[in-house]
């Protein structure tokens, strides 16, 4: 019985985490880019295979989460999923202690987990993962555990079956995610969000951190870390003469404060000259913005047959918003951070429609021009 639940609760974890990051393949893409980054583990190689990568990762975790709860193979299945976990956990381990990472994505955008909870929660599923391998352990068949074949699976020929339909569901509902939008969208940035209300609960309860410095003594060596209000107040840190010195590139900024989340605190669109058109597009009767994360791998042509469309739909705010300043030919350029354009657009480019600042309509470009 105890070890019948612990297999369920495990193998659902495995599937919900699987499949939050399979409706959004595109997302886990980009946290995969980020581990790639040469911040993290130096390796942009693979950044142009984070997709396939994630497509790798994410079929694992829930075809293995899946035949562990339909009890199939079970001593590869544990095996497998032991490793994956132990995977995870380096990964994870590596985001806490370096703070290289700040959301691994283990839940995708459905559940934020923090480097070090992210690092607990595969430690936990690892140390349960062997706990049911060691009580299934007198189950398993003592030859050939690891082998198929088709005599001995006969039985199994129901659980195959499913594992079967389970397999193509995957493929359509991740096949979706990357050339349309994402079946569930857990994002702030769903359809029937009120970038404005959103603005609003931000500024009213913002989040407030303090900057730490780091401070070597010339003299003995020392080093400490003292925040912002002690620096000021001590003037030994900061007098003329003093020994101490702030080292360069190793202050830090810590949350203080955790104030209303949301994603929509990165919503800050600025012209090419630096000044923000935030408010504006928020508060326009209808706004029309085409994002592009990555401007230089998008073809001209369809930026112009996109550009001819969008200046025909009579909104008051039509801009093209991408990390460079001169992108778009035909309709206003603004810029934004490129991480955030990931966070709305999923596709290269992507439509953006507003009205009065509440989201009405997204789609990749490909899919407005139909």
């Amino acid at each position: 019985m105890l070890k019948g639940l612990l297999r369920f609760v495990i193998a659902v974890i495995f599937i919900l985490s699987g499949f939050v990051k399979a409706v959004d393949l595109v997302g886990f893409s980009f946290k995969m880019e980020e581990y790639f980054s040469p911040t993290v583990f130096n390796m942009p190689f693979f950044e142009k295979f984070a997709l396939p990568l994630s497509i790798v990762v994410v079929v694992l975790e829930l075809l293995l989460g899946f035949m562990l709860l339909i009890k199939l193979k079970l001593k590869f299945t544990l095996s497998a999923l032991i490793a994956l976990c132990v995977f995870f956990g380096f990964l994870t381990f590596y985001s806490a202690y370096y703070n290289v990472v700040t959301d691994c994505g283990c839940f995708g955008d459905a559940i934020k987990f923090t480097p070090w909870q992210s690092f607990i929660k595969d430690v936990v599923l690892l140390i349960g993962l062997i706990i049911v391998f060691i009580m299934y352990g007198k189950d398993f068949k003592k030859k050939d555990a690891y082998s198929y074949s088709l005599k001995k699976e006969t039985g199994n020929k129901f659980k195959y079956i499913l594992l079967g339909v389970f397999t193509i569901a995957l493929i359509l509902v991740g096949a979706h995610g990357i050339v349309h939008e994402p079946l569930i969208d857990f994002r702030d940035y769903k359809i029937g969000t009120d970038l404005k209300a959103e603005k609003a609960k931000i500024n009213k309860n913002p989040s407030e951190y303090k900057t730490f410095y780091s401070l070597k003594n010339a003299k003995t060596g020392e080093t400490v870390k003292v925040n912002q209000d002690d620096y000021i107040k001590e003037t030994k840190y900061w007098a003329e003469g003093s020994p101490w010195k702030i080292e360069e590139g190793k202050n830090e900024s810590v949350l203080i404060k955790e104030g209303y989340k949301s994603e929509i605190v990165k919503f800050k669109i600025e012209d090419p000259n630096g000044q923000e058109l935030t408010e504006e597009i928020i508060n326009a009767p209808k706004a029309v913005l085409v994002f592009s994360y990555h401007p230089q791998s998008v073809s001209p042509e369809l930026l112009k047959r996109l550009e001819a469309k969008v200046k025909t739909r009579n909104a008051t705010a039509v801009y093209g918003v991408s990390t460079l300043p001169n992108t778009f030919k035909t309709i206003k350029n603004a810029m934004m951070d490129g991480t955030a354009i990931k966070t709305i657009a999923r596709s290269n480019p992507f439509v953006l429609i507003l009205e009065n600042g509440k989201i009405v309509d997204k789609q990749p470009a490909k899919d407005y021009l139909k």
